[in-house]
């Protein structure tokens, strides 16, 4: 079952007269607790579909659906209630606010969620300790190493309990062995919460681990490639729409 169908989504960026193709038709349908890596060469349009599927920006034509919603027709308190409600994001640069610690910046994510203080409190030392991070609780991000600051931003998006995880490119600034702990700890909650995680990447080693892999080329998906259950081979699914279709889209702009 998808959480993420999209269909001939097409997007420019638009500057006085200057008009810049971003997305081309795109279409693409993403199953309900799968990772897809989102792949290509930087100007080719992944962050601004990351964007568009967390509700921070609309595309100029298609239809966008994520759990049922059409962010491409939904009134802005929908579409604010998306981002708060159904969506968690990782941001390659950690984002996390320099004046709180690890605790308090895994607990202002949960700000908008019913929770009283203290059920808050828990629920944020919980994912901090399932991320390896119970022990630096109290500590402020300079007082973290990269690897850990990105981990504490991990929790943070995760501990909402999102349907949808939007990661642009997590262990971009990162070496190899805290991108890997980045990597684990993320996909380890994503399997375990059932999340939808959508990650964009320059790791071809990180793009080979997930379970479905997008390409993207001038704004145009050119391969959408699947793991074969159990083995390390790939296979080409089909680049046609996805078989659910979402309704109709005859002239919407």
């Amino acid at each position: 079952m998808l959480l993420v169908d999209v269909l001939h989504l097409r997007k420019a960026h638009r500057l006085g007269t200057l008009h810049t193709p971003v997305l081309r038709d795109v279409s693409l349908g993403l199953a309900r607790g799968s990772l897809s890596a989102i792949v290509g060469p930087s100007g080719c349009g992944k962050t601004t579909l990351l964007t568009i599927l967390g509700g921070l920006d609309r595309g100029d034509f298609g239809s966008v659906v994520v759990d049922g919603l059409d962010l491409m027709t939904a009134s802005r308190d929908e579409i604010l209630e998306h981002r708060r409600s159904r969506v968690g994001f990782v941001f390659q640069f950690y984002n996390l606010v320099p004046s709180l610690t690890a605790l308090e910046n895994v607990e202002a994510g949960l700000e908008f969620l019913p929770l009283g203080p203290s059920a808050r409190r828990r629920r944020a030392l919980d994912y901090l300790d399932r991320v390896g991070l119970s022990g630096t609780a109290d500590r402020f991000p300079a007082q973290l190493s990269g690897g850990q600051q990105q981990r504490v931003a991990v929790a943070r998006a995760l501990a909402r309990e999102p349907k949808l995880l939007l990661a642009d490119e997590p262990t971009g600034n990162l070496d190899q062995e805290a991108g890997e702990q980045v990597f684990a700890s993320m996909r380890a909650l994503q399997r375990e919460l059932g999340v939808t995680c959508v990650l964009v990447t320059h790791d071809a080693q990180l793009a080979a681990r997930a379970d479905v892999t997008v390409h993207l080329r001038d704004g145009s998906v050119i391969e959408h490639a699947a793991s074969d259950q159990g083995s390390g081979m790939r296979r080409i699914a089909s680049l046609a729409p996805p078989a659910v279709l979402p309704k109709a889209i005859a002239g919407r702009r």
